[in-house]
């Protein structure tokens, strides 16, 4: 019985307002006079009047062409892509990361656009890349927030004295020797209007950057992470991020100020940010923290603090002068030591970060990269010696550091493997340069192939140092045991 109410209630509801619908569309009929609306007109295309279907398919294809549909059919294919290749490379002993990387650049026209162009062209129309751009520096913020927040000072400080040695070889020798090299290169790659100042700051600091979160997981997937050249690479990666990003800091607001004097402005205002926010907004951030856990206030509080200072800090080093990314990498510095409190905020950061964002610069980046503008034998030549270059920079520098400081061969070998990786953080570093104007497409690309190509090289090179340090023990113990018989 009740069923049947409940029935005659709907029925009687549908017929009541559906009739009161028609009969207000009736009257409001006879209120349009003359010139309300426009007359009936048949849409003509080529001189050919539409038909609906016509109407319809072309009424689809403008909304899948507007701004929103292309760029959430850009984050599909972009994270799906990436997602792919970073399994496949992952399968075969590199780090997924690599393997989106290289995703990246494939969907660009160094491959899909030369490929399939049409593709190419409704995926990625020149229109849509501004806000791809917008997209992707935001994830870039992120990650820089997230960088930040992983660096342990602490432990740094525990192994300063080796890692510092270290650390600061594996830049200033390859940053001379990057320089040595822009003085050749210069005449040819840089563009027009750019100082040989800023572009031989530039090759240097290319040189000498370490990707810390590919060196990392390259260390936590050998088993390795908690050994002692495990951690000694880590502190030496970690001291080379702070380092390079400082120096990548300085020489982006001297090329901003354009004049000597607009500089020391400058990077004056960039100090006294820095030792604002490290003397008073730290102490405040971990008091706060302190009073937090002490009320057991909601997280709900905390996370849009945690946003309001990595959104300023940020804000503040783009008005500065320099880049935003500094900014985010600052704001993730400061933020309270505590372990639970640091891994409370990656986890709520760190996948869509790495997961949503990370790809979108990789593809970016990919569309930026033209390898095939190196179509002369003169191009390549020019790559070969800026990947030797980078090569006996990083890897010989930190090797020479290692062994200096008492490690033995298979260490220090191994420690110039690992600080050979460039990676990630390259890629952010030639994307500043180029939105800089500093580096030409051409050297853009070499560049981008180096980063892939010295990052490709570790697991292999690890491998390599392991199977001739198990040979070398074996060949040594035989040799004993023939002496003992």
């Amino acid at each position: 019985m009740k069923k049947k109410r409940k029935i005659l209630f709907y029925v009687l509801m549908l017929a009541v307002f559906g009739l009161a619908i028609y009969w207000i569309l009736v009257q409001g009929k006879s209120l349009e006079g003359a010139g309300k609306i426009l007359p009936a007109t048949n849409p003509i295309s080529n001189g050919t009047v539409q038909s609906g279907f016509q109407r319809f398919s072309g009424s689809v294809m403008r909304h899948l062409g507007s701004s929103l549909p292309v760029l959430l059919l850009q984050i599909a294919v972009i994270v799906l892509f990436t997602r792919l290749v970073g399994f496949f490379f992952k399968k075969i002993g590199q780090p997924a990361v690599i393997g989106e990387i290289v995703a990246g650049i494939l969907l660009g026209p160094s491959l899909l656009g030369w490929l399939f162009p049409g593709a190419s062209g409704f995926i990625f129309p020149q229109s849509s890349l501004d806000n791809l751009q917008f997209l992707s520096q935001v994830g870039l913020i992120l990650f820089m927030f997230v960088i930040g927040l992983e660096v342990d000072f602490g432990f740094i400080r525990r192994q300063a004295f080796e890692a510092v040695i270290i650390s600061h070889a594996s830049i200033i020798i390859p940053y001379a020797l990057g320089m040595g090299l822009s003085y050749f290169f210069y005449a040819e790659y840089a563009p027009a209007g750019v100082s040989f100042l800023a572009f031989a700051l530039f090759m240097g600091i290319a040189m000498s950057i370490t990707a810390f979160p590919v060196l990392a997981r390259v260390l936590q997937e050998r088993g390795i992470t908690r050994t002692k050249l495990g951690q000694l690479s880590l502190t030496c990666a970690a001291s080379d991020d702070v380092t390079a990003w400082c120096i990548l800091a300085l020489l982006v607001a001297i090329i901003h100020a354009g004049s000597s004097v607009s500089a020391f402005y400058t990077i004056a205002l960039v100090l006294a940010f820095v030792t604002f926010m490290l003397v008073i907004i730290r102490p405040v951030l971990q008091s706060a923290y302190r009073h937090y856990q002490a009320r057991n206030i909601a997280s709900s509080i905390v996370m849009p603090a945690v946003f309001i200072v990595l959104l300023l800090s940020a804000y503040m080093t783009e008005g500065i002068g320099i880049h935003a990314l500094f900014g985010a990498f600052l704001a993730g510095v400061i933020m309270p030591q505590d372990h639970v409190f640091r891994k409370s905020v990656l986890e709520k950061i760190e996948d869509v970060s790495k997961v949503l964002f990370l790809p979108l610069f990789f593809a970016y980046t990919g569309l930026r990269t033209q390898i095939g503008l190196l179509n002369e034998s003169s191009l390549w030549i020019s790559f070969i010696w800026i990947l030797v270059v980078a090569v006996a920079g990083k890897f010989g520098g930190s090797v020479l550091a290692a062994k200096a400081v008492g490690q033995n061969w298979k260490d220090s070998l191994s420690i110039g493997a690992l600080m050979n990786t460039r990676g990630l953080m390259e890629l952010v570093a030639l994307n500043i340069g180029y939105d800089l104007g500093i580096l030409t497409p051409k050297i853009f690309a070499m560049m981008v192939l180096m980063a892939l190509i010295t990052t490709f090289m570790t697991n292999p090179a690890l491998n390599l140092i392991e199977w001739i340090s198990a040979s070398r023990t074996r060949k040594e113990q035989a040799a004993v045991n023939i002496q003992n018989v």
